[in-house]
């Protein structure tokens, strides 16, 4: 089999006619809501650490991603495409991961959600300074309100205004970290396929997420019940593989503009999944700022997609 055969995990052509793309990208958005809920399990009772959590699972979808490339026999990318495969690994296998790992560990999986939830107008606003696009000026009062909207909730549920918490700073530096991976692996994706893209990333933070996962299991080793490896089993074969193979397929199938807006329901899931899960309240100050940022998240990204390519 080679890169340009029609199987499954290489067919990238569009078929706008479909519905087959939204469907595939909110299968891909379904497997990502559990990530924070399952991520707030496994480090909060101290079975496991953050450190392992976040650098084991990437080892697990590492392998996973090496084995696809090898049995559908991929091209290597270039010189300068290993140079940008780097900033995807950086903020998506690395970066998200470890970030939301350590700020689980006190913050809970609802309050994660809605602030993660700026992550759709974050990646909208990077791909448009990436991609030196031109957008109305509503896309980036939108944006704005929508950073505004995530920083007043986490503010409001920690210590009043000005009262962020460390895993609040830990969340926004993960949204930040995940933009930049989403929006230089969606214009990367274009050249490498989409599932490739995020594969070829993985194999890139492999070696060093080995050693992180060596270093974790050593100063801490690993515990917990059969439910904690299942669920950190999880979070290896799907947040960070089987997800993005997924997630990506649906926007290579497209249309991209309206799959890219289904991650908007990933927020609403993750909320909805703390509460039915893990039993945490979810009161109205969690709900109206959700809320918010959505909608500022969703009037964003469509005002930015409303503009001529």
């Amino acid at each position: 089999m080679t890169a340009n055969s029609s199987a499954t995990l290489t067919t990238d052509r569009p078929l706008s006619a479909s519905r087959a793309g939204l469907w595939w990208g909110l299968l891909g958005v379904l497997a990502f809501s559990f990530t924070l809920p399952f991520t707030r399990v496994v480090v909060g009772d101290g079975a496991m650490s953050p450190l392992f959590v976040s650098c084991g699972r990437a080892v697990v979808a590492a392998v996973l991603a090496s084995a696809a490339l090898v049995i559908t026999r991929q091209r290597r990318p270039s010189g300068r495409q290993w140079a940008r495969l780097a900033v995807v690994a950086a903020g998506v296998v690395v970066g998200f991961p470890v970030l939301t790992s350590f700020a689980l560990t006190t913050a809970s999986a609802g309050h994660a959600a809605v602030v993660i939830a700026l992550l759709p107008a974050a990646t909208a606003a990077l791909v448009v300074l990436r991609g030196h696009e031109r957008p109305r000026a509503s896309f980036w009062v939108m944006a704005a309100l929508g950073a505004v909207a995530a920083i007043t909730f986490a503010s409001v549920q920690g210590d009043g205004f000005g009262g962020l918490h460390g895993s609040d700073l830990l969340l926004l530096a993960a949204v930040a970290a995940c933009g930049f991976g989403y929006a230089e692996g969606g214009l990367l994706s274009r050249e490498l396929g989409s599932w490739q893209t995020i594969s070829w990333a993985l194999v890139l933070a492999a070696v060093p997420m080995a050693l992180l996962t060596t270093v974790a299991v050593v100063r801490q080793p690993p515990s917990g019940s059969p439910l904690d490896w299942a669920l950190f089993g999880y979070l290896g074969a799907v947040s960070m593989f089987l997800g993005f193979v997924a997630w990506y397929r649906g926007l290579a199938i497209g249309p991209m503009a309206q799959v890219s807006q289904v991650q908007l329901v990933q927020p609403v899931l993750g909320i909805a999944w703390a509460a039915l899960l893990l039993h945490e309240q979810i009161g109205w100050p969690t709900a109206l700022g959700g809320a918010a940022v959505i909608l500022c998240a969703g009037v964003a990204v469509r005002s930015r997609l409303r503009q001529p390519g």
